[in-house]
């Protein structure tokens, strides 16, 4: 419980964050014994703390996602998780130095790689997974694709295309959605100019698989163009999509692409962990605690925004607004310490939500200075199925 609550206390350092949530702990828990006196003792106790106890009590938080949200956890017959990745930065400790790997340029500091599954529908994260700064978030999607619910699809940007990913996602029986980049080369049957393709059956089918010998994987395309606005008017952009789902009736276009504009709940939830809960950069120097405090950062993320969405009405089409939770929770911690009288905390979080009114300009107001402007995936490349042929027959012959 310490362990949790230090996410949502504020403080500069470790120290002062453990002296408030041991008080509050102390007033919620006065006849148990008391959770240690000084930082240094509890993190000694916590390392010793295997690390499957957490993941366990995650899983068992994870059980009960479907029963508090309800209503809202399945969406038009699937459950849509979102998917992506994000660095956290560690301190410049020699042991992390030496594990966690070297992930920006030379003499950059230590990172830990987070992939998060986050239910867009609500925008709480369902399961996670963290490794070295230089895992791969593809394979880190890997290993939690056995932990997912029934009808589950996935939701992934453009950082998340191959061949070997969409097989093994097949393999398991699990839907994706997953955009396009102009990397990715496609075959159909019929060739089709990009400028008015909509939608189809294509296939995917990569150099290194024919030689391998690995079947072609029998997909859905869909092409989405819309408008958005910027600075002085509004400008087209396209997203190419690529879905297991090949019926039209169960995933149509149009909801497609609605459901690629939620996968931003991901981006929603990094900046809820990072800046919200100020945990842009992890404070442990061991390689021990600083997978604990993410494991227990990540859990304490999870329950706030599960029991605020729980606090909602039900059928509601407001989403939490985490920093309103977040300073429900520590008024109601207020409250323990100093026996402060207020309402429930679960009516409070009930009028925690995000504005709801129509946004008319775009949020940023300037174009800010980047490392590299912003180069949206372009379209995949389209070929027609004949054009293996043709360059298989020879090597066939030769081999004959």
């Amino acid at each position: 419980m310490v362990l949790v609550l230090m996410t949502f206390i504020c403080g500069d350092s470790q120290e002062e964050r453990f002296e408030s949530a041991r008080a509050v702990v102390v007033a919620m828990l006065p006849k148990r014994r008391r959770p240690g006196k000084t930082v240094q003792g509890f993190e000694k106790a916590l390392s010793r703390l295997p690390m499957w106890s957490l993941r366990r009590v995650a899983a068992m938080v994870r059980r009960r996602l479907p029963e508090v949200l309800a209503h809202r956890w399945t969406t038009n017959g699937f459950v849509v998780l979102g998917c992506d990745g994000s660095r956290l930065e560690c301190p410049r400790a020699v042991a992390l130095e030496e594990r966690m790997g070297q992930a920006g340029k030379q003499d950059a500091a230590p990172t830990m790689w987070l992939t998060a599954l986050v239910h867009l529908a609500t925008g709480v994260p369902f399961s996670w997974r963290v490794g070295k700064g230089t895992a791969s978030e593809r394979d880190h999607l890997k290993h939690l694709l056995g932990i997912l619910p029934a009808a589950a699809l996935v939701v992934c940007d453009a950082g998340y295309t191959g061949y070997d990913l969409c097989a093994f996602m097949l393999q398991h029986g699990v839907d994706f959605l997953i955009r396009m980049s102009s990397v990715v080369t496609l075959y159909t049957t019929t060739m089709q100019p990009l400028e008015t393709y909509r939608e189809g059956i294509v296939y995917y089918w990569t150099d290194q698989a024919r030689k391998a010998g690995l079947p072609a994987l029998r997909l859905r395309l869909i092409r989405r163009v819309g408008e958005k606005k910027v600075q002085g008017g509004k400008q087209k952009y396209e997203v190419w999509l690529l879905t297991s789902v090949l019926s039209a009736r169960r995933l149509p276009a149009e909801r497609a692409g609605l459901w690629y504009r939620w996968r931003w709940e991901n981006e929603g939830f990094f900046r809820t962990y990072k800046r919200t809960l100020s945990m842009v950069k992890l404070a442990s120097r061991t390689v021990a605690m600083i997978h604990r405090e993410a494991e227990g950062s990540l859990l304490a993320t999870q329950l706030l925004l599960a029991m605020a969405a729980d606090s909602l009405p039900a059928f509601t089409v407001a989403k939490v607004s985490p920093r309103q939770a977040v300073l429900e929770v520590r008024r109601e911690f207020q409250r323990l310490i100093g026996q402060r009288r207020t309402p429930p905390l679960s009516s409070r979080l009930a009028r925690a939500v995000r504005e709801q009114r129509p946004r008319m300009t775009p949020k940023a107001s300037r174009e800010w200075p980047r490392r590299k402007p912003h180069k949206p995936p372009g379209a995949p490349q389209l070929l027609r199925i004949e054009t293996i042929e043709k360059t298989t027959k020879p090597a066939a012959r030769r081999a004959a």
